[in-house]
This record gives C-alpha cells, sequence and structure tokens, in this order.
C-alpha cells in the first residue's frame, strides 16, 4: 500500500487543548454521509483538584445543531483527578448507521463537560472512510499543513 494516512483520515473536528473552567465545551459538527465511520479521541491533561470529565458524542439533523441529542452507548466512563486519570486518553468510536437515521439525523459532535475544578482538556475527530478519497478533502481549514 503507498497510501499516505492523511489519504485515508481526515481532522474532521477539534476542541483544541486549552485549560478549561469548569463547563462544556463541543466540537464542530461532522456530516457523517461524508464518512462510515470517525473516531472521537478525548484528551485529559491536568485535571484540577476534584475535577471530573466527561465527554460524549451528540447527533443532529444539520450543521447547526437542529434537534442535538446523545447518541445511546457513546460515552465515556467519567475521568477524575481522585481516579488519578490526568494525562489520560479516550476513545469513542461510532458508525454512520449507529445515528438515528429514521428521524433524520446525520451530524455528530464530540462534547467534554469539565466539572468541580479548571482542567487542561482537548480532543479531536477524525474522519475514516471518507466516501471519496482523498480523507484528507475532508479536513477542516485549520489544518494548515500536510507533510
Amino acid at each position: 500500500m503507498n497510501k499516505l494516512g492523511s489519504e485515508a483520515v481526515a481532522v474532521c473536528a477539534t476542541i483544541d487543548p486549552d485549560v478549561t473552567v469548569a463547563s462544556t465545551v463541543t466540537s464542530d459538527w461532522v456530516d457523517m454521509g461524508d464518512f462510515e465511520t470517525i473516531m472521537a479521541i478525548v484528551m485529559a491533561g491536568t485535571l484540577g483538584a476534584s475535577a471530573t470529565l466527561d465527554a460524549k458524542l451528540e447527533q443532529a439533523s444539520d450543521s447547526s445543531g437542529t434537534g442535538a441529542k446523545d447518541i445511546t452507548g457513546k460515552a465515556i466512563t467519567q475521568l477524575t483527578q481522585a481516579g488519578t486519570d490526568s494525562d489520560k486518553q479516550a476513545i469513542i468510536n461510532c458508525r454512520a448507521e449507529e445515528l438515528d437515521l429514521a428521524n433524520g439525523f446525520s451530524h455528530v459532535r464530540l462534547s467534554i463537560t469539565v466539572a468541580v475544578a479548571t482542567s487542561d482538556v482537548g480532543g479531536i475527530i477524525l474522519g475514516l472512510n471518507r466516501r471519496s478519497e482523498p480523507a484528507s478533502d475532508g479536513d477542516l481549514a485549520s489544518v494548515d499543513e500536510i507533510v
């Protein structure tokens, strides 16, 4: 195989790594009509004293988030500072057919909730098996360079 990773996987959405106060942060919406599967990677940096971190995938019927709701079974086990979960990652996989297609849901986003104390978090959604290649055509505009 001579295919490069960037031809097979797209950077579809991000939650830029940053210090996050106790709140919920979300990624851009990803059109699952473009991809067979996605992989969301949750990145916990240093969690504040007694902090908790929850992450899940949500679905909507369009890129503006119309009718947003959780995707069943697509949430991580809570990460905690008390559980020594600083500097760890979690992965959530999702196939396009796992969305509520019967009711017109077609878009997915990553939602990360930090509670109790300010913490370092970030996330990324990678699109896999793009319906047209190269996958890099589905990259966010913020992807500055592919080497």
